[in-house]
């Protein structure tokens, strides 16, 4: 059965949660002082009945041998891609990040591995001929390179749901998309790199907004100036990680290009998407990214009368259906970073480590920094199944 810790009964929780409002008492502290943990409280409805017994296909299980295919990453996060990529067998030479604690959660999981990015380097795509250096000095790189070029540009200035932090009056809500001093021309800094190293094949993955702003026309141009340079380009194409065994609704564009002559043909959907209820299932046997957040009793008087599915308005969180994919997983945390979803089971938010196997992080895979900033980089990666198996159908495709 599901993984589940017993739940104490509706009366002792409410008579509980209701003693600490009367009282102004600390929920987790006479929670401790019972032996209990916020996973022992319930939800008033819950059908446990409903749920069968599967098993969702991780990606630690997939792991191909080294093709020895080289790969660099650019904005690399905490790393989604370059998992990916990894698991399916691609040598990653180096990874490109400017953020500098997302520079130590990329060493900490690979510290054989170049991170182009604080404190040695900036990481900064934008100092072009200063990164071209490094991957000709350091990495080893030649124009043409016969490996691959994946990356996201930070999705900020093209997102929907970053933008609707905001109030309609806020400068900042309305998407501000290449227009974006800052970060919304690293996606032509991107195209310079590949221009200039000419590697066989090159991923952009981003949000579909990325392709809705301006009705395309930036994007277009430069993808034009890839093509003029021998490349073969997809159709920007808007994936649902769901439809590729992640157990999570996360919609991305998608674009690949080579100079092969081939066009990429997109790996084929599964035939049925996985519950999210497949990733609680499983007991997490490290705490290591597991702390959860404290509530107090008021939140959690909220939260158990949520059905699943529904939304707590005043805390903008969202009780996952177990029986659906997740919602998004976004780039929340727990000290002011945001938010993350309600456990479909026990009316609290998800840990780090439970929104990582939402993303299909490895179980093994550790994220630095503090728990607001953890979700940040996991809300912010691409789902490394997918990546997974966008970079298995590069192998076979162009490099079988």
């Amino acid at each position: 059965m599901i993984q589940i810790k017993e739940k104490i009964t509706l009366g002792a929780q409410t008579a509980l949660l209701r003693r600490c409002v009367l009282k102004d008492l600390d929920l987790n502290e006479e929670l401790e002082k019972s032996g209990l943990t916020y996973d022992n409280l319930r939800y008033r409805t819950y059908e446990e009945e409903r749920l069968e017994n599967r098993v969702a296909v991780r990606i630690e299980n997939l792991r191909q041998s080294s093709r020895k295919i080289p790969a660099i990453s650019f904005f690399s996060g905490a790393g989604g891609l370059d998992i990916g990529f990894d698991y399916a067998g691609f040598s990653n030479l180096a990874a490109i990040e400017t953020n500098a604690l997302f520079c130590e959660t990329l060493r900490f999981n690979n510290p054989k591995r170049l991170v182009i990015g604080p404190p040695d380097f900036s990481g900064d795509v934008r100092e072009r001929e200063d990164i071209a250096d490094i991957l000709k000095k350091l990495v080893g790189i030649a124009s043409p390179f016969e490996g691959v070029f994946h990356g996201g540009p930070p999705c900020q200035p093209f997102s929907i749901a970053s933008n609707q932090r905001f109030a309609k009056g806020d400068s900042n809500f309305k998407r501000k998309g290449f227009s974006d001093k800052k970060r919304g021309t690293l996606l032509d800094d991107y195209a310079w790199f590949i221009r200039k190293f000419k590697p066989k094949v090159f991923l952009i993955e981003n949000v579909p907004g990325l392709h809705e702003m301006d009705n395309g026309k930036e994007l277009n141009r430069i993808l034009e100036q890839l093509t003029r340079v021998g490349y073969s380009i997809m159709s920007p194409t808007i994936l649902n990680a769901a439809d590729f065994g992640v157990p999570q609704n996360r919609r991305r564009i998608i674009i690949v290009g080579s100079r092969t002559g081939e066009t990429f043909e997109v790996p084929k959907s599964e035939k049925s998407i996985i519950p999210c209820f497949d990733v609680f299932q499983q007991k997490i046997f490290d705490d290591k990214n597991h702390i959860t957040r404290e509530h107090t009793a008021q939140s959690v008087l909220r939260y158990m009368e949520l059905d699943y599915g529904e939304r707590d308005q005043l805390g903008r969180v969202d009780r996952l259906n177990p029986l659906l994919p997740s919602k998004t997983v976004i780039a929340g945390g727990v000290a002011g970073g945001g938010r993350s979803h309600l456990h479909p089971y026990s009316p609290r938010t998800l840990s780090v480590r439970e929104s990582a196997r939402l993303q299909t992080f490895p179980d093994d895979y550790i994220f630095i920094g503090p728990s607001a900033r953890q979700f940040t980089q996991v809300g912010n990666a691409v789902p490394p199944l997918l990546a997974f198996k966008l970079a298995h159908q590069i192998y076979k495709q162009f490099y079988s």
